[in-house]
């Protein structure tokens, strides 16, 4: 906002304009003549800052202030001057200079000018974030290629030049951490997500092959997989694979609601570095052969500095050259390989599988859409308000709510039942992008409509197609947000034919 300056001169001024000397008067020495100096010194070099890092243009009442930016080829400026206005110029760089050519101010009246102006401004900065946004999508696009190229495509079950061989890592990296369940956060138990090798407690309601496992099981449930493997073997000369059994992060976990240091959240992860460093396999590749499943998201061991969430395991250059098996990735990290949260479906045998399949496909779906979750008044960007507002007014029938906040969602059985009841399963981002929900609605054969393609699409490249259309629906949250799409209208637009060809592929290719 511009501030008017009037060239009336106070009384005060001109009594100090009669008295110049008054100072020196008073003092008499040659401090004086310093303490008028330090003003002006300051004034020197506070000028020599201004414009080592900007341009002024002085054009009449109005100053431009014109701060260069190496992202973009031409200057942002600020305009103010004796009039109320708000001025924009975008002249372009030359050798560190600007053109003469500056636009001209405006008054109060030129309304019309000043949105152009700020239009102009707006429209730059939105082409520069497109650009960034779309390179930064072909780069992760690359790399989700090159994990796909990954994927084995032989049916070939011979373990020769195949072993996997398993860390016997100290107590403390893995079975210390299970002990502690009681105490791991405030108001959970998690002893009864670890019985049944970690899948938890059955769920006789929903049928006998599941179970109440929480979405951060994933560490004992591999690890316990990977013990009875037919491929493991017991000399490391046979490997071809090294498993670090370290469950990072329930190390994590039970640190989150705690009043500890960064220090001490970091502890475990560097000695188990200290461990590693020890050991020859990891001495030999530098880690490149070596594997860790981790059970929280990539960013949970990715400690942004200033902050007290989390560690940085993850930042550590030794943990560059393995690959890291997370519930969610950081896209921008090769080595992070995403795959599924765990849901509480664990078939025994393709019978269990098939009997599955035949229940959910002949499912009555009396809802067209549901959403299972709960407002993120915290995280003022989150679509989920409005998407809970656009759910509750579409009439019954159209779109059920189930707001987890009231205790309803305490079981998997409520919302999998809900799931087998709905076409659509709403799957907005929560407190990062990706959903154990998501995974609960594909099990129960609802389809899932995502508004952030890194819930799901820039993920789990071994788990689900390149062809997104296949399985999932999706609207941009920023047509949401900007209020340019109703969900519920748009999913009553998808043809009964579309719907149950994505339904049968969910079924029958991805669920086995």
């Amino acid at each position: 906002m511009a501030i008017s300056v009037s060239k009336k001169k106070t009384r005060a001024t001109k009594k100090a304009e009669e008295r110049p000397d008054s100072c020196c008067c008073f003092f008499n020495t040659l401090l004086c003549r310093v303490i008028f100096r330090v003003p002006a010194v300051i004034l020197l070099f506070t000028l020599i800052f201004l414009w080592s890092s900007s341009t002024t243009i002085i054009s009449g009442h109005v100053v431009h202030v014109c701060v260069s930016s190496r992202k973009l080829n031409n200057l942002y400026c600020l305009s103010a001057g004796s009039q109320p206005d708000f001025g924009v110029s975008l002249p372009s760089i030359r050798n560190s200079s600007v053109d003469s050519k500056v636009m001209p101010s405006t008054t109060n009246g030129d309304t019309k000018e000043i949105v152009e102006r700020v239009s102009v401004i707006k429209n730059t900065f939105d082409d520069v974030r497109d650009d960034e946004v779309a390179n930064a999508m072909k780069s992760v696009e690359k790399q989700l290629e090159m994990q796909r190229s990954w994927i084995s495509r032989s049916n070939n079950q011979n373990c020769e030049e195949r072993g996997i061989f398993v860390y016997d890592l100290p107590p403390k990296f893995n079975k210390d951490l299970v002990s502690q369940c009681k105490d791991m956060t405030p108001w959970i138990d998690f002893c009864r997500y670890f019985t049944n090798d970690a899948m938890g407690e059955p769920i006789p309601k929903l049928g006998k092959n599941w179970y109440q496992t929480h979405q951060y099981s994933l560490e004992p449930i591999f690890h316990s997989r990977v013990l009875k493997h037919p491929c493991r073997v017991y000399n490391e000369n046979e490997a071809k694979l090294f498993y670090v059994p370290f469950f990072g992060g329930m190390d994590i976990l039970r640190w989150h609601f705690k009043n500890v240091t960064n220090d001490m959240k970091d502890t475990l992860a560097l000695e188990l570095i200290k461990w590693l460093q020890q050991q020859r396999p990891w001495l030999k590749n530098s880690g490149k052969d070596h594997v860790f499943v981790l059970g929280k998201i990539s960013w949970d061991f990715r400690r942004n500095r200033g902050s007290k969430w989390g560690n940085q395991f993850l930042e550590l250059d030794q943990m560059q050259n393995p690959i890291k098996i997370l519930i969610e990735r950081q896209p921008w990290h090769a080595n992070d390989i995403g795959v599924p949260h765990p849901t509480g479906f664990h078939p025994h045998s393709d019978d269990d599988i098939i009997s599955w399949q035949q229940r959910i496909i002949s499912c009555h779906r009396k809802n067209l859409a549901s959403f299972a979750g709960a407002t993120r008044p915290e995280l003022p960007d989150n679509i989920r308000t409005l998407l809970i507002d656009q759910c509750n007014s579409a009439g019954e029938g159209k779109c059920h709510f189930l707001d987890c906040r009231s205790g309803q969602c305490t079981g998997p059985e409520t919302f999998i039942e809900l799931f087998m009841e709905s076409e659509f399963c709403l799957q907005p981002p929560g407190d990062s992008p990706t959903r154990k929900s998501l995974f609960d609605s594909l099990v129960a054969g609802c389809i899932p409509v995502l508004f952030d393609p890194f819930t799901a699409y820039y993920q789990y490249p071994w788990h689900l197609p390149e062809d997104h259309s296949k399985f999932s629906v999706f609207v941009d949250q920023e047509e949401l947000r900007h209020r340019k799409v109703n969900v519920v209208e748009r999913l009553m637009k998808v043809p009964l034919q579309e719907r149950e060809d994505m339904r049968r592929y969910i079924v029958y290719e991805l669920l086995p």
